[in-house]
């Protein structure tokens, strides 16, 4: 996984595009008809209900915006939220409240999705030892916010991008000549540039499986749109030699039976690109 350094530089990169996209040469509603010495206070209001994510990235868009404003936190990421609730006051300059108000809530409003989506995926998988992971299926540009809220709902993060992990694919495999091919290409590869990165590997058969197993070095292996009798047997031929990770067509009725399987990990691209944003607002407190 890449480094907190490297985490902290994407949230800000997320912040300060997100600021440029919106607001542009200025919030000219806020400037047409509010002084720019005037203070207000407003409240994150939740109309719905689900698990909280996405307050700590609040508080460094409104920093980002003016370093001035003041936050109460009153809840905590992670935590469950339910119609009526306040999350949070910010006060100071009101003009910097407007500024920061909808890149707020657009984050927080999908980052809460998020995290509520993964914290009832983990909980259908209670009673196994299988873990969620996300994907790389993500809202272009925000992956950070995205998978940091995938760990606030209780779930795991798989590889960043495509710098932090190699992942063999179908395609890799078929460009490379096969599997054996990719692989020892791969470790070759890395002994080259003094770089280690674990080493994950796609199956599409048992066939593939047995043959991925022949080979030293792999770290997981991507069990992908297996049924689940298919599923079992592949657990059992990998036998703790390396993780096993099952992905492909795995839903909210299927998860539980692939869990059942054991496998170590199931990845879901729903879970970042398949929600529906929490209703939240930020309202003025007159």
């Amino acid at each position: 996984m890449i480094s907190k350094e490297q985490f902290d530089t994407e949230l800000e990169l997320i912040i300060k595009n997100a600021i440029r996209e919106d607001v542009g040469e200025g919030d000219h509603s806020s400037l047409a008809c509010i002084p720019a010495d005037a203070i207000g206070k407003a409240k994150l209001l939740v109309k719905d209900e689900g698990i909280l994510a996405g307050v700590d990235f609040a508080k460094m868009v409104f920093q980002y915006v003016d370093p001035e404003l003041t936050i109460e936190v009153l809840m905590k990421d992670g935590e469950p939220i339910q119609y009526g609730d306040v999350v949070f006051y910010v006060e100071g300059k009101s003009q910097s409240i407007l500024k920061a108000e909808r890149v707020v809530l657009n984050a927080m409003q999908r980052m809460s999705a998020i995290a509520t989506k993964t914290h009832y995926y983990t909980k259908l998988l209670e009673g196994t030892k299988a873990k969620i992971l996300d994907t790389r299926k993500t809202t272009p540009g925000i992956r950070a916010i995205e998978k940091w809220a995938v760990k606030i709902g209780g779930g795991e993060n798989h590889r960043f991008a495509l710098y932090d992990m190699i992942m063999l694919k179908d395609n890799h495999i078929d460009f490379a000549g096969g599997i054996t091919q990719a692989i020892n290409k791969t470790k070759q590869y890395l002994k080259e540039k003094n770089k280690d990165l674990k080493i994950v590997v796609e199956a599409r058969n048992l066939k593939e499986i047995e043959e991925i197993l022949s080979n030293d070095g792999v770290y997981q292996i991507l069990i992908d749109n297996f049924n689940y009798e298919d599923t079992k047997k592949a657990v059992q031929l990998i036998n703790g030699k390396c993780l096993a990770e099952s992905s492909g067509n795995i839903n909210e009725k299927t998860i539980a039976q692939y869990a059942q399987c054991g496998v170590d990990f199931i990845s879901s691209g729903a879970l970042t690109h398949s929600v529906y944003n929490l209703d939240l607002s930020l309202k003025a407190v007159i």
